[in-house]
């Protein structure tokens, strides 16, 4: 049975026993219906120890009265189902105290708020989303406000409704919550995508400054701000906004590359783009950042200058990447001599195949890796955690 489960579950049962002993010392019972209380807590107990925690919760439930002194028992055991995905059971458990009349008003927020994560955990956004612009409206309490806007915005992120979703969040969430501040980022570069696609360049380019505003670290809407100068012929200016990446984040230099070499090639100035490159190098050793690197010198200087500056990084940073493309520039170079050497092509064989099997990024919160830069992890849903790979079987 997992830790917090037990821990709960444990929690839960002193919670009932401490209610039991209260209810004695007052004389609030009488003879029988108190031992049929005490059966069937010792009898969920024994359950709990046994570790058959289905038998404890139902046993527990039963036993236990609805009243004032056992409200947050009964909310946590609901907590409970949704946590070991019956939210449908904990849905009944949270409407059974929502209609009961001796709820204070701070009891009702709380009972409100688990439900709308019940909700949300059913799939059923609509009535999540009222039980929770509701309490935002009404209630008194800042802390239960809080969590619903944060309920209330993850809700609005899941339908893909982004405006809603910053205007939730905005400013009270983003100054607060180091991962809401990267989502809201996230929400206007999604926007300004939508909107760049839609002949609406200008807007487009106010929503990737205010993603800029709230998270200054937002690499995505340099690239996107790039890729709008790119598309209408300002080379010159998107080079200028991709330059900005490697300060805000040296782990994206990968990413920039493409659009990088892309904009130089359409100046025509790859002095230009090797003077950069060798910046870059200077500041990081990415396996991409080597190979285009290269391959410029190659062109520029032959494969011999390609072949002694690929080794020469490999010696300061070893890579799977660098090396397999070593390889590659010895086979081409012994072809070109006629002496073609079946070791070379069998270690090329070897890389190669080790380097189709490797995904390029991967999630720092959930560890999700796969071949796409995805700014929203398709696993947790976290924002702007993806980054590129790095180490020997990395960048």
């Amino acid at each position: 049975m997992p830790d917090a489960l037990l821990l709960t579950l444990l929690v839960a049962a002193l919670a009932i026993g401490w209610w039991l002993g209260r209810r004695e010392r007052r004389g609030l019972r009488d003879d029988e219906s108190t031992t049929s209380l005490s059966r069937d807590y010792f009898v969920g107990l024994n359950y709990l120890l046994n570790e058959e925690p289905d038998r404890a919760i139902e046993t527990f439930v039963g036993a236990l009265e609805v009243n004032s002194e056992t409200i947050d028992t009964h909310i946590t055991l609901g907590n409970l189902f949704r946590t070991r995905g019956e939210a449908d059971r904990a849905v009944k458990i949270h409407q059974n105290l929502l209609a009961r009349p001796t709820l204070t008003a701070a009891q009702s927020d709380q009972v409100q708020l688990e439900l709308s994560r019940d909700f949300l955990k059913l799939g059923l956004l609509d009535r999540a989303e009222r039980l929770l612009q509701q309490l935002i409206r009404e209630s008194s309490r800042d802390e239960i406000r809080h969590a619903a806007k944060r309920l209330l915005a993850d809700l609005f992120d899941r339908e893909g409704e982004w405006q809603a979703a910053f205007d939730v969040a905005h400013p009270t969430l983003t100054r607060q919550h180091d991962d809401v501040r990267r989502a809201a980022a996230h929400w206007l570069c999604e926007l300004a995508d939508q909107e760049r696609h839609s002949a609406s360049p200008g807007l487009a380019r106010k929503h990737l400054r205010q993603a800029l505003s709230v998270d200054s670290s937002c690499v995505r809407a340099n690239l996107l701000l790039a890729a709008m100068a790119q598309d209408t012929g300002h080379y010159r200016d998107a080079i200028r906004l991709l330059m900005r990446i490697p300060d805000q984040d040296l782990e994206f230099i990968p990413t920039v590359l493409e659009p990088l070499h892309h904009a130089y090639q359409l100046l025509g100035d790859e002095e230009g783009l090797v003077a950069h490159l060798e910046g870059l190098l200077e500041r990081a050793h990415f396996t991409s950042l080597i190979i285009m690197l290269a391959e410029t010198q190659r062109r520029r200087q032959g494969i011999q200058s390609a072949i002694d500056l690929v080794s020469e990084q490999l010696n300061r940073s070893p890579s799977l990447g660098a090396l397999d493309y070593l390889l590659d520039l010895y086979q081409h170079q012994q072809h070109e001599r006629g002496s073609p050497d079946s070791r070379i092509q069998l270690l090329k064989q070897h890389t190669h195949t080790l380097l189709q099997a490797r995904p390029r990024h991967r999630c720092g919160r959930c560890g999700f890796a796969g071949e796409p830069l995805h700014w929203q992890c398709p696993r947790c849903r976290s924002w702007g955690t993806t980054r590129p790979i790095t180490g020997i079987e990395g960048e």
